[in-house]
């Protein structure tokens, strides 16, 4: 699988690389948010609306990266990422939550599930860049 090189801007920290990333949410305009600043930044954006869809989607695709929302109609992030994280074929993808959901509690229960990070919603650029860009590098 060949990678894609994007030029390398003070915001990506030495990550080159575009990678494909997954969006999971329900919301068309979080998806349109993490969207613009995803591929703004190089990377490559495949979206999901529901927890289901993310499971078949992460299959189909096989993203470097997935942002995950919690709050979705049917399956939620924590119970898809638990999926996402014990199936063999996407086990090695690293998953950050993305959420409204701001409690300690939520955070915790996030890391037991599988995910690698957890990043609470209104989402700004540098951070979300940043986080996407340590996990990716971890």
């Amino acid at each position: 699988m060949s990678k894609i090189y994007s030029v390398n801007n003070d915001i990506n920290n030495g990550v080159d690389e575009m990678a494909k990333i997954l969006v999971v949410d329900d919301s068309p305009t979080e998806v349109h948010v993490l969207q613009t600043i995803l591929e703004k930044n190089g990377h490559e954006v495949v979206v999901a609306d529901s927890g289901e869809a993310s499971i078949e989607k992460a299959k189909e695709t096989l993203p470097d990266l997935v942002l995950m929302d919690v709050v979705m109609p049917g399956m939620n992030g924590f119970q898809a990422t638990r999926q996402l994280t014990q199936q063999k074929e996407t086990a090695n993808i690293p998953v950050i939550i993305v959420t409204t959901k701001d409690q300690e509690t939520d955070k915790v229960w996030a890391k037991r599930q599988g995910a690698k990070d957890y990043i609470v919603k209104p989402v700004q650029e540098k951070g979300l860049i940043e986080h996407v860009n340590m996990v990716l590098s971890s």
